[in-house]
């Protein structure tokens, strides 16, 4: 049966302090109570901040245009969203993406997997971080030649996992160590388990939830091997000490959502954490790290 959305509204704004904006995502939840809010660094290097918000009814545009005022921000845009057939759309847009030796690929295709490759299966309702976007793609060839260069097995935590493709990467090619996928949002966790069954790989990957390395499996586990963080800038550079206090000695760390200017900056910060660069990868405009512990 089609898993068809009826028509829903968003209101987007932007500003440039991060305080602000993660006040005004506060505020607007407990203000108008929509089904969602927002608060991301853009990805542009602009350094401004955008706020969202999603409605099942068309919002109070007043009360918007308030909020906007009291936080400084830019006036927000609000969008009618009309019913849509997400699944459909997303057979329709996704085709499997070959890495290395990786095929990701939706249950649609199942019959286009090639033999001797590593499948990987993200169904189309699950679609978020399936390796159709560059620096997920990034980070499969980035561990390819890892794997290449005949770099050993040894724990793995891939911190902001989301469907945890490359949780389970790693899973399917190093069969007896320890694999942690872990992030901050609840649904990605839940999501990230279901793929982790669909892939046959139930009690080989354990999902939690956490911020960066806060849960108590992850300190368990640690030191890692190998880490795979596929974020932002801004949590990166963040996450740079706490990362290589979790890498084990001469371990690895493949990082990426940069775009391509970003990467330097975050290069920086992990040389400063007691990294090596040991690879840069560019798939059109973003950017994939391979970081070593020194």
């Amino acid at each position: 049966m089609a898993e068809i959305t009826p028509a829903s509204w968003t209101a987007l704004t932007t500003l440039d302090d991060q305080a602000a904006a993660e006040g005004l995502g506060a505020a607007l939840e407990e203000q108008l109570e929509p089904d969602g809010v927002g608060v991301f660094e853009m990805e542009d290097g602009s350094g401004l901040w955008e706020v969202g918000a999603y409605f099942a009814e068309a919002p109070d545009e007043t009360a918007l245009a308030l909020l906007a005022a009291a936080y400084d921000a830019r006036p927000f845009a609000v969008s009618e969203i009309p019913p849509t057939d997400w699944v459909a759309h997303v057979r329709r847009e996704l085709r499997p993406v070959e890495a290395g030796r990786f095929f990701v690929y939706g249950s649609h295709d199942s019959d286009r997997v090639p033999e001797g490759r590593v499948a990987l299966l993200i169904e189309a309702a699950m679609a978020f971080g399936t390796g159709h976007h560059g620096t997920t793609q990034g980070c499969l060839l980035a561990f390819e030649a890892l794997l290449a260069a005949g770099r050993a097995p040894g724990p793995v935590a891939d911190i902001g996992a989301g469907t945890a493709v490359l949780a389970m990467a790693a899973a399917k090619v190093w069969a007896d160590v320890p694999v942690l996928a872990s992030d901050i949002d609840a649904v990605a966790v839940e999501v990230a388990a279901a793929n982790v069954a669909e892939n046959g790989l139930s009690g080989r990957i354990d999902c939690v939830e956490a911020a960066g390395f806060d849960h108590p499996a992850l300190a368990r586990a640690a030191p890692f091997d190998l880490i795979f963080a596929n974020i932002l800038k801004g949590p990166l550079i963040e996450l740079a000490p706490d990362l290589a206090a979790h890498a084990a000695r001469g371990g690895h760390a493949i990082l990426s959502g940069l775009l391509n200017p970003q990467a330097d900056d975050v290069i920086a910060a992990y040389q400063a954490a007691g990294f090596a660069l040991a690879d840069r990868l560019t798939l059109g405009d973003w950017t994939t790290l391979t970081l070593q512990r020194r």
